[in-house]
């Protein structure tokens, strides 16, 4: 027992120290890495430097804490991001499954085995009883790194989805907060309109009582109807968009649909005047789906050296050792002892062009995982640059159409003095109350737009999976 454990342990160091890996190693593609992103404002010299949204926490860009509350819930219980936990839990397995290749099997058993036959004109009576205690061990040395290559990629993959990971949870925080402030937006555009409604309803009120005394004609009256329907009918559809909306951010929570709380209005909701991008080097290692392509790539570098080793021979050792007797009182004696070491090596002659073509097929996904890596880092730069100029313009915007929505209020108060004065027909009063709400709505929609970009950058710069 003491020779074949030493003689068996010598034979493994030998071959562990004459072990090498095929396949080549991996090293990152270069990347074409712009010196700045395109839309920083070049009024915003702090946006050029190391400081970027990206690197803040979620609880810090989106201040208001009732979103902050549901962040938190669809962060724990939402679907996606609960599935790609199992993904991560499902890679870990896998990985130690294939790490496993590389080291020996070992197992033990034991077995007794008892026979009677009577006797016969061909031979006597007899018994027979034997007992076998035994362990056995085997090993597929991995001397060309075939496993070790496949651990490599496993450990990739584990990466991979560890990344996947983080890219739903920022992906879920984007769309929790574009969500609620779409929601918000409707609750602004519903407030306008009932606000709206409420006063059109007087006006048509007060034009019907002058209709009865002669100072206003019928086709007033009509015209003022015109506006208080033409507000009544904005309600419903503005009610149904706030029902879906929260049915899709109860949905997100991983919740039946109901009421959504509300916190800040939409125009309490915090804008920064300016969003610091940072540099476009420290966005490679910020964006989870450029690391979620790099460690595909890393896995596809490694299955080459996989399909690389199948042209080598496999080599394997097998030993058992034990004892074996007829007797109990025997079984450990010296006699008793047994034991068994072998070892082969197969090398294939004659595939039929598999093994090349694997190698093949391993290299050409190799090349293709290098052009998604690349594509991701393209995509991410693009993603920012586009967020940066939404932002900026619909901050512009925002602020113009606050211009146009307090000329639409003031035009409308004068067509109001002129037309109680007589010096104008009801038709001025029409046609200013409905650019007045269409300016309101306007302008909400605008704050939305300024929202949503900035959590489109926040998203684009890779934000929201810090913890």
């Amino acid at each position: 027992m003491m020779r074949f454990a030493r003689g068996f342990s010598i034979l493994l160091t030998l071959l562990l120290l004459a072990a090498c890996t095929v396949g080549p190693n991996y090293q990152r593609p270069k990347a074409d890495v712009p010196g700045g992103f395109r839309g920083t404002p070049a009024s915003a010299p702090e946006a050029a430097s190391s400081e970027s949204l990206g690197d803040a926490k979620w609880w810090t860009v989106f201040q208001d804490e009732q979103l902050q509350s549901l962040i938190r819930t669809a962060l724990k219980q939402n679907y996606d991001v609960r599935m790609a936990a199992e993904r991560v839990l499902a890679a870990q397995a896998r990985l130690r499954i294939t790490r496993s290749d590389q080291y020996p099997s070992a197992g033990v058993g034991a077995g007794g085995t008892a026979e009677r036959q009577p006797s016969s004109p061909f031979s006597p009576a007899y018994r027979w009883n034997f007992l076998q205690l035994g362990a056995g061990a085997s090993w597929d040395i991995d001397f060309w790194g075939k496993y070790r290559r496949a651990t490599e990629a496993a450990r990739a993959n584990l990466a991979q989805t560890e990344w996947g990971k983080r890219a739903v949870v920022s992906t879920i925080v984007a769309n929790v907060a574009g969500a609620y402030f779409q929601l918000r937006a409707l609750d602004l555009e519903i407030d306008i309109t009932q606000r709206t409604l409420a006063s059109r309803q007087e006006s048509l009120r007060l034009t019907t009582l002058l209709a009865d005394q002669g100072a206003a004609s019928m086709v007033d009256v009509r015209q003022a109807e015109q506006l208080v329907y033409t507000a009544s009918a904005t309600l419903p559809d503005l009610q149904r968009q706030v029902e879906q909306d929260e049915n899709y951010l109860s949905f997100l929570l991983a919740q039946n649909p109901g009421p959504i709380p509300r916190g800040h209005s939409l125009t309490e909701q915090a804008r920064p005047p300016v969003v610091p991008a940072g540099l476009p080097s420290q966005l490679l290692e910020r964006r989870p789906d450029i690391h979620e392509a790099e460690q595909q790539l890393i896995a596809a570098n490694a299955q080459i050296g996989v399909a690389r080793a199948a042209y080598f021979p496999d080599i394997s050792l097998t030993g058992t050792t034990g004892f074996t007797s007829s007797a109990l009182t025997d079984l450990f004696t010296k006699p008793a002892g047994m034991w068994n070491l072998a070892a082969s090596a197969t090398q294939p002659l004659f595939t039929a062009g598999k093994l090349q073509a694997n190698v093949r097929l391993a290299e050409a996904q190799q090349r293709q995982a290098v052009l998604e890596y690349q594509k991701a880092i393209q995509n991410a730069f693009r993603d920012v640059s586009d967020a940066l100029v939404a932002y900026q313009k619909n901050r512009e915007g925002r602020e113009q159409q606050e211009l146009l929505a307090a000329a639409a209020r003031e035009s409308t108060h004068l067509a109001h003095i002129r037309y109680d004065g007589g010096r104008t027909a009801y038709l001025e009063v029409l046609t200013n109350e409905t650019n007045d709400l269409n300016a309101e709505l306007n302008l909400s929609q605008a704050r939305l737009n300024e929202m949503l970009s900035l959590v489109q950058i926040y998203s684009a710069l890779g934000g929201g999976w810090q913890q």
